[in-house]
């Protein structure tokens, strides 16, 4: 008897090792990339890449997603043909403390500031 295939396809992520500073900022640097952190850092667990409503075309959010994951500040998993995203904060803090926190919030004041 011969075993079934894996149908669970699977996305490659840097390990936490991997993962550099320079990169991470890079990715945090784009404000579509920045949107979709405080989305992910403000919900409850993880959502999927159709969810976010972003100004931009879907090759490029495919793009925006991408950075994202290889820069390790999100992970990425299939279920089904959903294609789910998770904020890496546990990594990004134990790598990087209070760099996420921080960034999370001048963007939240940014915000507060330019919509008023």
């Amino acid at each position: 008897m011969t075993e079934p295939s894996p149908t669970t396809r699977s996305l490659d992520h840097p390990t936490p090792a991997e993962i550099r500073l320079e990169s991470v900022l890079h990715a945090l640097s784009d404000p579509v990339r920045l949107s979709i952190v405080r989305e992910l850092a403000g919900g409850s667990g993880e959502l999927s890449c159709s969810y976010f409503a972003l100004p931009v075309t879907k090759s490029t959010t495919t793009h925006h997603f991408r950075v994202l994951r290889e820069s390790g500040v999100v992970r990425q998993t299939y279920r089904g043909t959903t294609k789910l995203n998770d904020l890496r904060r546990h990594d990004l803090d134990a790598l990087f403390p209070g760099l996420l926190d921080g960034i999370l919030t001048a963007a939240s004041a940014e915000a507060d500031r330019t919509e008023s």
